[in-house]
């Protein structure tokens, strides 16, 4: 993991740091942006291995494609987007860290329970329970990068956190693809859920809490916590907000019904085996969505110093220019061309995770910015991680009457299409930031 350049050393007016009970080092910002990284790739690694593993459990257990989009997309969005709200409350009031723990412990234990599903119904209980404990994960981690780091900085931080995407992959097409084509699938839910829990205990024993608002001279810790209602109509009523929900939604539904899909896609249309698949992916979506989770936050924030909307217009570019790749990926009958083509788009799309985040953090006032996140995740996840792979799915086995095996070929590339949709939504943020920024103080 890239280190945090001295960009994200916190320099605060001599005013603000009297007010602050305690001050933390740059080592130590870098330490904390660092495991919650660590953390959050722990987070996508158990929510994405199932991806790689559908074609065995699909094929030990009988499974239609609407039934393995309904595990990896529905099933697990509604509990991680929904029970992402009540505990995003509980972490603007009470410590972060601890639910930050008690969520990773959580989430890991019930991917080791994955591996012992002996029908659908059972691997159903074990991966609602993932959605369960990963719901805790992100919104908490949102607020406490934006207390360690201040505004100008936010967006590279974010950006280096939210490499948990592609390194999450990374490690779970590697892991999974491997264990599964040596051990089987279960080993390979064993072997990705258990590290977990050891990794809570050190983040319970080495991270702090920071004072709420720290990064822009503290706020008082008693302050009044606005109600679920007055935060989403807070945040709904912001323009700019509703057109980065929007589009990150929008983003998330191409996104998350394409990764979910690929191992199926190169296994059926390629003939490709599970150790090939995974070692391949691992290296184009685990290196170019690095490149572009981190590129993404890095240039938006040093765009931004020009002119602010260059944090959603990056976004919107981005999407543009990777879309069409997409053509190349699905309809290419050359294995090699294929994943050639796949790699350049995942550097582009991958802007967007940085700012969208950042920006939703700095929209919102302190007191609301772990409820803010989980309204955003929200929206994102019921129709990016709901929708997206349920779509293909249903897709896929419409078209298999005419194309067979290579209908999902042609429902991937459907859904792609929804990444052009997503940019025009972070062009009219764009249009709508400043005067939203005023209004938030910012």
């Amino acid at each position: 993991m890239p280190a945090l350049d001295h960009s994200l050393r916190i320099d605060l007016p001599e005013m603000a740091m009297q007010k602050l009970p305690v001050a933390y080092s740059a080592n130590y910002v870098r330490y904390a942006v660092g495991i919650l990284t660590v953390v959050y790739i722990f987070n996508f690694t158990d929510r994405q291995i199932l991806s790689i593993l559908m074609q065995p459990i699909k094929e030990e257990m009988q499974l239609s494609d609407t039934q393995l989009g309904f595990l990896s997309g529905i099933a697990f969005a509604i509990f991680y987007a929904t029970l992402g709200l009540p505990i995003a409350r509980l972490a603007d009031r009470y410590s972060r860290v601890n639910i930050i723990t008690i969520s990773l412990s959580i989430w890991s234990l019930m991917t080791t329970f994955s591996g012992m599903a002996g029908n659908f119904y059972q691997l159903l209980a074990a991966r609602i329970g993932v959605g369960v404990g990963e719901a805790g994960g992100s919104p908490p981690s949102h607020s406490l990068i934006a207390d360690f780091v201040p505004i100008q900085n936010r967006s590279t931080a974010l950006g280096v956190f939210s490499l948990g995407v592609p390194l999450g992959l990374l490690a779970g097409f590697l892991i999974g693809g491997w264990l599964e084509e040596l051990y089987g699938w279960r080993i390979a839910f064993f072997a990705v859920g258990a590290p977990g829990l050891i990794l809570a205990v050190i983040l319970r024993l080495t991270l702090k809490e920071p004072p709420r608002g720290h990064s822009q001279g503290g706020v008082k810790q008693d302050a009044e916590q606005s109600s679920m209602k007055q935060v989403v109509r807070y945040m709904w009523g912001l323009r700019t907000f509703r057109h980065i929900a929007a589009g990150a939604a929008l983003m998330g539904f191409a996104g998350y019904g394409v990764i979910q899909w690929l191992p199926s896609f190169l296994h059926r249309s390629h003939h490709m085996n599970g150790g090939e698949i995974g070692s391949w992916l691992a290296l184009i979506i685990g290196v170019g969505g690095a490149i572009g989770a981190a590129g993404g936050g890095y240039l938006a924030d040093r765009l931004s110093k020009r002119d602010m909307r260059w944090q959603l217009w990056l976004p919107a570019l981005g999407a543009s220019m990777g879309a069409p790749f997409a053509f190349g990926v699905y309809l290419s009958e050359m294995t090699a061309m294929a994943l050639g083509y796949l790699f350049i788009p995942m550097i582009f799309i991958s802007f967007y995770l940085g700012p969208a985040v950042a920006m939703t953090q700095t929209l919102a006032p302190v007191n609301m910015r772990a409820t803010a996140s989980a309204v955003l995740l929200f929206v994102i996840n019921l129709i990016g991680l709901g929708l997206g792979p349920q779509a293909v799915g249903i897709m896929s086995d419409l078209l298999r009457p005419a194309y067979g095996d290579d209908s999902l070929r042609y429902a991937m590339l459907l859904v792609s299409m929804f990444y052009v949709w997503g940019a025009y939504h972070f062009v009219l943020a764009a249009k709508t930031l400043r005067e939203d920024l005023a209004q938030a103080g910012n």
